[in-house]
């Protein structure tokens, strides 16, 4: 096996979790988060988790969040000169926070920001990964950054602050988890230790994530599913991610869907793809895969079949759409999009790791069955 990097941050994690800040007191912290966190009382929940922190609040985080977003932050926080960053919110918020962070210290070389990640959607990972996605609205393209300065030096996890996510939200970023420990047990730089917590988060997202769709009040299903995101975000920071992350960034950033929907539609018809190149490691990886989901099937393609008919159902129980034209989208929209995705798909640092090499053509047909253009 090649040399591998593996991270992992300071980690608090369970619940009232947020009285880690407490250590605070003395600092200077900018808080990164968008409108809603702002006015719902998260914000000022932190502030009084560190009463004498002198504290600034930039809340002017959208989703996909573009340079613009950064340069504002930066603007507001410039003079501030904060010695720690706290990231709060959704995996756009923590994207944010974390190109913030390093263009603050781009800026002042003397500069050395603590970021301390405190996700508040099981999904994205960013709490614990060297990865951001800035989007350039301009084109449509979402670009994933990968960087050793941007993992955070700490990630808070309170099931407390997922308590209130809308069940269609906790669906998707459930199925991004899923997402992102299958492509790291597959991808072609996993290795012992993104593997042991890949396994883990695919088996307690099959577990958990049902749960919560049924009972959203459900603290220890949602708890088990917040650490489940964050196992899963350590597994592909250090394994890297695949095809389906290639694709999900194109068609999300272009059609303006949720990240861990596009991952949802596209799971399925990734592993049938990469388990039709019939590499005895990548089968036996997927069949280790439907083993964490429950599935007790002897061979590699029995097992790997009865797993997409589990994903499939996921997204049909869920009420995730199976195609983009059923989801309303519109076929000449799509077939004029296609070039720029498949382009788009194909530049994509995830499509590296991808345990099946891809062409043009093949993206294009992938498009076509998540679109629905095709059979």
């Amino acid at each position: 096996m090649a040399t591998a990097f593996f991270s992992i941050p300071d980690i608090y994690f369970g619940d009232h979790s947020l009285r880690f800040l407490a250590k605070l007191s003395q600092h200077k912290v900018a808080i990164v988060t968008d409108a809603f966190m702002a006015s719902s009382g998260k914000t000022q929940e932190l502030i009084q988790a560190m009463p004498d922190a002198r504290v600034a609040v930039f809340s002017e985080v959208t989703p996909d969040p573009s340079v613009d977003v950064l340069k504002a932050g930066v603007k507001q926080l410039q003079h501030f000169h904060p010695d720690t960053i706290i990231a709060l919110g959704g995996g756009s918020s923590l994207d944010a926070a974390k190109g913030i962070k390093v263009t603050l210290e781009d800026y002042d070389q003397s500069q050395k920001i603590e970021l301390i990640a405190i996700p508040t959607t099981s999904g994205s990972g960013s709490e614990v990964t060297s990865y951001a996605i800035i989007s350039d609205p301009a084109n449509g393209h979402k670009y994933p950054l990968i960087s050793k300065e941007l993992v955070p030096d700490c990630a808070i996890l309170d099931p407390q602050l997922v308590m209130s996510v809308p069940t269609h939200v906790s669906m998707d970023t459930g199925m991004d988890v899923l997402t992102h420990a299958i492509e790291a047990i597959v991808s072609t730089g996993a290795n012992d230790f993104s593997d042991a917590l890949a396994q883990k988060a695919i088996a307690l997202t099959t577990m958990n994530l049902p749960l919560i769709f049924q009972n959203p009040q459900d603290i220890v299903a949602r708890e088990h599913m917040h650490n489940a995101s964050c196992m899963a975000g350590m597994a592909f920071n250090s394994a890297g991610l695949g095809l389906v992350h290639a694709m999900a960034h194109a068609i999300g950033g272009m059609l303006h869907i949720a990240h861990g929907r596009a991952n949802a539609m596209l799971l399925a018809l990734v592993i049938e793809f990469n388990a039709k190149d019939n590499n005895a490691k990548t089968l036996a990886n997927y069949h280790r895969c439907a083993q964490m989901m429950g599935i007790k099937e002897d061979s590699d393609t029995a097992a790997i079949a009865a797993m997409v008919r589990m994903i499939r159902f996921f997204n049909q129980r869920f009420g995730i759409a199976n195609t983009l034209i059923e989801m309303g989208k519109n076929s000449a929209e799509l077939e004029a999009l296609r070039p720029s995705i498949v382009a788009a798909a194909q530049n994509d640092r995830c499509l590296a790791s991808n345990p099946r090499s891809v062409g043009e053509s093949e993206l294009s047909e992938l498009f076509n069955r998540v679109a629905g253009l095709s059979g």
